[in-house]
This record gives C-alpha cells, structure tokens and sequence, in this order.
C-alpha cells in the first residue's frame, strides 16, 4: 500500500475518456416536458383535490401523543360509519388503510365527521355530461366556486380562561398522590391475597 501524499501509480486515466463522458444537456428540455405533461394529466383528469384525504391520528408514544398528524388511511370501520364504500373512496381520493384499527371512539368519531365534512362539500363532475349517476353533482353545484384546499387537521390545544387558584388546590400534593397511587398499584396484589388469607382464618376460628 502506498503512504503518504505521492503520485499514484499506473494512473490511466486519460484513456478514452471520450467514450466514458455522459452529458445532460437535455436537462432544461426533460423539466419542461415533465410539467407539460402533469399539466395535461391535471386537465384530462378534471377538477380533483390536489391530494387524497388522510384521518387524523395521534402520534405514536407517550412524548408525543399530545400531537396530531395525518394517518396513512382511514380505516374500514370509520369509512362504514361515513357511509363510504372502499371502493368508492378511492375514486373519491380518500386514503384506506385496511391494516389500521380504531381503538379509541374519540378519534374515530373525530375522523368520521372529517369523512362527512369532505363528502358534504365534494362535488363529483359526471363521467358523460348530462348524464349524472348516483352521487354525482348537479345544478348549480356544476358551475360553483370550488377550491382543492383539503380541510384542515382539528385543533387539540383548547385555550381556558385564567382562574384563581382554590384552597383545596393549594393543599394537594400532587407528588406524594402519585406516589400513593403508585404504591397501592404495586402492592394490591399483596394486600389482596393477605386480606382474603385473614378471612380464612377467621372462618376456622369460627367453626
């Protein structure tokens, strides 16, 4: 192995260096012809939301689940209660997530009203106009003013108006409480067990 900062050896680098050279000069071209053809997707496909709707979940651990974020899809059980078949709410851009499970009823009643929200202001163009199917809009809704902004994630964060602080506040003691708490936790199983053999053996002394 060579050591320190000398000449490497048998350096053929210059050997057809041609053939070996990759240009992009058609970079500026390539950009362009990308955006013209999502510009022409965009127009064939009609007026869509600019991306698909997502529930609203916690985040993930103790640290952070005071935080809400977009989910990867709505669950079956809160598309069922919307009134949305899966398939339809693909059509509709409404994200499915078949694997997630809604253990919590506030989050899923929180993300079933997103659904009915999302639905109430959707306006579905018909496939072939002037023949509108189920579902589809009609009347004034075809030439109203739309927008694709989704709606926006529900606020958790619930301001309260400021308060004195009462005497039975000022006297708890939230430490020694949760100390407590944790101590009755720990040694109920003890307790129990030593309540129900005192029992017993009262019930022998009686006999």
């Amino acid at each position: 192995m060579v050591k320190h900062n000398n000449q490497l050896p048998k350096n053929h680098f210059h050997k057809d260096w041609q053939r070996r050279v990759k240009t992009w000069f058609d970079q500026p071209g390539k950009k362009k012809s990308r955006r013209v053809a999502r510009s022409k997707k965009a127009l064939a496909s009609g007026a869509a939301p600019l991306q698909r709707l997502r529930p609203a979940v916690r985040c993930p651990t103790q640290r952070y689940n005071i935080r809400i974020r977009e989910g990867r899809g709505f669950t079956l059980s809160e598309l069922k209660l919307a009134g949305i078949r899966k398939k339809e709410a693909l059509g509709l851009g409404i994200a499915v997530d078949h694997r997630r499970r809604s253990k919590s009823e506030e989050g899923q009643t929180l993300n079933v009203e997103r659904l009915k929200a999302y639905r109430s202001r959707l306006v579905v163009f018909p496939r072939v106009q002037g023949k509108p199917k189920a579902g589809d809009a009609t009347g004034d809704d075809l030439t109203a003013h739309i927008t694709r902004a989704l709606p926006a994630l529900p606020s958790t964060y619930e301001a309260e108006k400021p308060r004195a602080i009462t005497a039975e506040e000022k006297e708890f003691g939230a430490y020694a409480a949760l100390r407590k708490a944790r101590s009755d936790a720990r040694h109920s199983g003890m307790r129990a067990k030593r309540a129900a053999e005192k029992k017993a053996k009262e019930e022998e002394a009686k006999k």
